[in-house]
């Protein structure tokens, strides 16, 4: 999920800062998400999806189809 989110803010050409300053968040906040040090909250979530106009299910890496392993 993080590489993907970085993945996602680099292809849009912003830096942690850009991002921090769009959706209301201190860089420092990002880049700790970003690194690992600390897990994004569901507000984060929604916000960046919000921002990059990109589903949270692809965010998280979860199938188009719904079809979940069972």
């Amino acid at each position: 999920m993080i590489q993907r989110m970085i993945d996602i803010r680099i292809d849009h050409d912003e830096s942690q800062r850009d991002l921090a300053k769009a959706i209301g968040y201190h860089q420092v906040q990002i880049a700790r998400y970003e690194t690992g040090k600390n897990t994004p909250p569901i507000a984060y979530l929604i916000k960046f999806c919000e921002h990059y106009k990109v589903s949270a299910d692809y965010v998280l890496g979860l199938p188009k189809d719904g079809a979940w392993p069972r």
